[in-house]
């Protein structure tokens, strides 16, 4: 059997109730919410490196959304908008190569 305690999407409990899979369920505080959608880009990133699927895309889009409802991260749109301004996007897909 497989052991877990992670951060979860809303609708899991509901389908692990219609599977008839037994868990324990809390709510996380505020600042274990943040540690665990960290933990969580983390794991879905990896996933999204190995399989390389538009699914896995998905999941690093969802927690990234979440991530920046959080107080802290609200002005991150405003960030990534500016630096699109300054340095501009990767449209032009340039790849550079050199010596650091």
């Amino acid at each position: 059997m497989t052991s877990y305690n992670k951060l979860v999407r809303d609708r899991i409990p509901e389908i692990m109730d219609a599977k008839g899979v037994p868990y324990e369920k809390r709510i996380a505080s505020p600042e274990e919410y943040k540690t665990e959608l960290i933990k969580k880009l983390a794991e879905e990133v990896g996933e999204f490196n190995e399989a390389g699927d538009p699914e896995e895309l998905a999941d690093v889009i969802e927690v990234v959304e979440a991530l920046k409802r959080l107080p802290e991260y609200a002005d991150v749109e405003v960030l990534r908008l500016q630096k699109l301004a300054d340095r501009g996007g990767f449209d032009g897909r340039i790849i550079l190569k050199g010596e650091k």
